[in-house]
C-alpha cells in the first residue's frame, strides 16, 4: 500500500510540474511575448518573485523526492514491472530540475538584478538577454517533466498499484 501510494503521489506532484511549465510554454510566455519591454519585464519580475511560495516547492522537489521513492519502494516485490518506467521519470526529472537549476533560476535572478523597471535604462536590452534563452528553457523542461509524467502513468498502469 505505501508503495501504491507514494507512486500515485509522484505521478501527481510531476503532473502539476509538467502541467505549471506547459502553461507557461503555450500561454504565459506567449501572452508576455506580446507585450512592451516594460510590462514583460515588470511581469516577469513579479511572477518569478510570487512562485517562490510553498505550494510550488512542494510540488517541484515532491516530484523529485516522491520519484525517487517510489523507484527505492518498487527495488523488491512484485511491483519490478513499473521501475523500469519510474526510473525513467526519475532521469527526465532529474534533467528538468538540473535545465531549472542551471538556466531558468540564474536568468531570474538576472532579471531581478536590473532592478525596478522604471529604473531600468534599456529595458529593451534586459528583456533580450532574458526572453528567448529562457523560453527555450522553459519548453524542453516542459517536454522532458511531460515525458516523466507519463513515464509515471504508465508505471502505474505496469502494476505499479497494488
Amino acid at each position: 500500500m505505501v508503495r501504491s501510494v507514494a507512486l500515485a503521489a509522484a505521478t501527481l506532484s510531476m503532473g502539476l510540474i509538467a502541467g505549471l511549465f506547459y502553461a507557461y510554454s503555450c500561454s504565459v510566455m506567449i501572452g508576455l511575448g506580446r507585450t512592451d519591454d516594460r510590462t514583460f519585464v515588470s511581469a516577469m519580475q513579479s511572477i518569478n518573485v510570487s512562485i517562490l511560495n510553498g505550494w510550488f516547492f512542494a510540488s517541484f522537489m515532491g516530484a523529485l523526492a516522491l520519484t525517487a521513492l517510489a523507484g527505492a519502494l518498487h527495488l523488491g516485490g512484485g511491483g519490478r514491472s513499473a521501475l523500469p518506467w519510474i526510473v525513467a521519470a526519475l532521469v527526465l526529472y532529474g534533467a528538468t530540475f538540473i535545465i531549472t537549476v542551471v538556466f531558468n533560476v540564474p536568468l531570474n535572478d538576472q532579471l531581478a538584478a536590473a532592478g525596478a523597471p522604471d529604473r531600468i535604462t534599456d529595458l529593451a536590452a534586459v528583456r533580450e538577454q532574458f526572453e528567448a534563452t529562457w523560453v527555450r528553457w522553459n519548453l524542453v523542461r516542459a517536454v522532458t517533466s511531460t515525458a516523466a509524467f507519463g513515464c509515471l502513468i504508465w508505471a502505474l498502469l505496469r502494476g505499479g498499484v497494488s
